[in-house]
């Protein structure tokens, strides 16, 4: 895993790519083509937080994915995440890959208990799979006149 702010310039170049991809924004709240100087401005921000942090995935020399933590909170022990795919790529099972390094990243570097998450209510694909490793339904509410469902998920 690279975290963002260590990435170098074609990598930020291809990150940026992914993001402004059509099968990454669909599942974002803002839909909108980021610019080269919001990427850079995003990432520089990043330097300063203590509660977010972004991470590049990379398998075997194959950049495959990536996964972020926000709201990071130590004494709440609770973090909210998502994870993208490589929309260029192919890899059979990308997404448990993903979801896999998300729950070790928090649960066992961080030391967290609770791991939350928010998705579109029609991203079933990323629904079924969190459902997989035990996610549960919190809530649902209206964002941006879409429905989008609440999930966490407690170590045990």
């Amino acid at each position: 895993m690279i975290d963002f702010v260590d990435l170098t310039l074609k990598e930020r170049l291809m990150v940026l790519n992914w993001r402004n991809s059509d099968n990454i924004r669909k599942w974002m709240y803002s839909q909108d083509v980021i610019s080269i100087e919001g990427h850079v401005n995003f990432i520089g921000n990043l330097l300063f937080s203590k509660d977010r942090q972004y991470l590049l995935v990379k398998k075997e020399n194959n950049y495959i994915g990536v996964v972020y933590f926000t709201n990071i909170d130590f004494d709440k022990k609770s973090s909210c995440f998502g994870l993208y795919a490589n929309p260029f790529g192919k890899m059979a099972g990308i997404g448990r890959v993903l979801e896999e390094i998300c729950l070790k990243y928090v649960f066992d570097l961080l030391s967290l208990n609770k791991i939350k998450l928010e998705v579109f209510n029609d991203n079933l694909r990323a629904i079924n799979l969190y459902k997989k490793y035990h996610f549960k339904e919190v809530a649902v509410k209206n964002i941006n006149d879409r429905k989008v469902i609440f999930m966490e998920k407690i170590k045990k």
